[in-house]
């Protein structure tokens, strides 16, 4: 008789002793080599740039004909940064992806298996997504301030220097860095990118639409607490009742980012991939 023999694979080896620099490094080359990266961020960009110009090009065509009253609730600097709310769907889609997209394809059985932490694979995806969208939306906002402020100058034109201006610049950059934190942790929690990205819109512009029809003060008061009206006080130079002071109004935004990705990264301990 001929004794069969079977050949068994070895398993995989699984270097335990990864740093959490190796795991951002592997995060950084999915994130860079993913095709809607580029899309999200170069709409980011275009569109903060460009709605912006627009809304002050349409000002200062109107300008002759504002109330008095127009003109001096009119606040160049928000004006100016209008974009910044096509920006939020931009990075929540992209904040939603960065870990959503994994899931889809089963990629992520293979991420968790090279990297057994998963508190800190979460935590690398945040690390990497948010630095680059910071240096994007900050230079789109700054690009988008300069330009439109050369639209309206002789009109309602400021300088960066001017009272709230530069806060409210460098904010645009920090409010959609957080919101893409944000989305990231509703992508972890729900695992699953369409509805991930339902409850991002659902978050950031339905509520907002359901809560502010209330009766006031129920109606004013929830409304400012919600994520994207708290945060975009960071970039509103003109603050008046009806909103959170900048600094205070931001810190709602980071509470809740902080709410969605410390579940997130409860239930990643408790799932399987």
């Amino acid at each position: 008789m001929t004794a069969l023999t079977t050949a068994i694979s070895p398993a995989p080896v699984i270097d335990e002793r990864q740093t959490f620099g190796d795991i951002l490094h592997a995060e950084w080359t999915k994130l860079r080599t993913i095709r809607s990266t580029g899309w999200n961020l170069g709409t980011v960009l275009a569109g903060v740039i460009a709605v912006g110009m627009i809304v002050c090009a349409a000002t200062a065509a109107n300008w002759g004909t504002m109330t008095a009253a127009d003109r001096a609730g009119f606040d160049p600097t928000f004006g100016s940064l209008k974009g910044l709310y096509v920006g939020e769907l931009a990075v929540g889609v992209l904040g939603a992806l960065v870990i959503t997209s994994e899931y889809a394809t089963g990629m992520i059985r293979s991420t968790l298996a090279a990297m057994p932490g998963r508190r800190a694979v979460l935590a690398a995806k945040g690390v990497t997504m948010a630095a680059v969208v910071f240096v994007v939306s900050t230079l789109a906002s700054f690009v988008a301030f300069f330009c439109g402020q050369a639209i309206l100058a002789g009109k309602a034109g400021i300088s960066i220097t001017d009272h709230g201006a530069l806060r409210a610049v460098i904010g645009g950059g920090l409010f959609l860095t957080v919101l893409s934190l944000f989305a990231l942790g509703i992508g972890a929690i729900f695992r699953h990118t369409a509805g991930a990205i339902s409850a991002f819109v659902g978050a950031v512009l339905v509520l907002p639409a359901i809560v502010s029809p209330l009766p006031n003060p129920w109606g004013r008061d929830i409304t400012k607490f919600l994520p994207s009206n708290a945060g975009q006080a960071i970039f509103d130079v003109h603050a008046n009742s009806g909103t959170l002071a900048p600094w205070t109004g931001f810190a709602v935004l980071c509470g809740w980012a902080v709410a969605a990705l410390g579940l997130a990264a409860w239930l990643i301990n408790r799932r399987d991939a």
